[in-house]
């Protein structure tokens, strides 16, 4: 399912083989439109160009969680990358020239595969655990680790608001 390209290299061990130092629970899922990794953006732009909207569906366990958040701009979404290869060291992706080492990188390739997401939050359906946002770039079904309310004012780099 995962290609390796010219350049590549494999770290020395495979995280998905070791113990855990942490425990994750998913609390939802992604429901999109990308079915394949040929159809999904590789990025939040692209996946904003194509104005398409998700839903993240929050499990009944955690919708109470959702309260007090309809009235935020954007949301930053944390999301598992489940069918991402996790011992790549060093990748070269598709548009690049060389390769380049994984933290140098926004790939879903990474020891611990997360995938960060800023989108505009739409809606809210606490009831039904529905978050409507503008765009996602993650596969259909994609496990939600966590969400937070996305701050301008300490989000974004350079700015000192509380």
């Amino acid at each position: 399912m995962f290609e390796f390209r010219d350049g590549e290299k494999r770290g020395a061990v495979d995280p998905a083989g070791l113990p855990p130092d942490a425990g994750l629970v998913f609390i939802g899922r992604v429901s999109s439109t990308w079915a394949t990794r040929a159809d999904c953006p590789k990025n939040m732009a692209q996946a904003r160009q194509r104005g398409e909207p998700a839903t993240v569906h929050v499990d009944p366990a955690w919708r109470d969680g959702l309260d007090g958040l309809s009235g935020e701009e954007a949301v930053v979404l944390l999301t598992w990358f489940a069918a991402a290869p996790r011992d790549l060291v060093v990748q070269k992706p598709r548009h690049a020239e060389k390769a380049r080492g994984t933290f140098a990188l926004r790939s879903p390739a990474r020891p611990n595969p997360i995938g960060l997401h800023v989108a505009r939050l739409l809606s809210v359906d606490i009831e039904n655990g529905a978050l409507i946002i503008e765009a996602i770039d993650v596969l259909d079904g994609t496990p939600v680790i966590d969400i937070k309310p996305w701050r301008p004012g300490a989000d974004t780099p350079g700015r000192t608001e509380p």
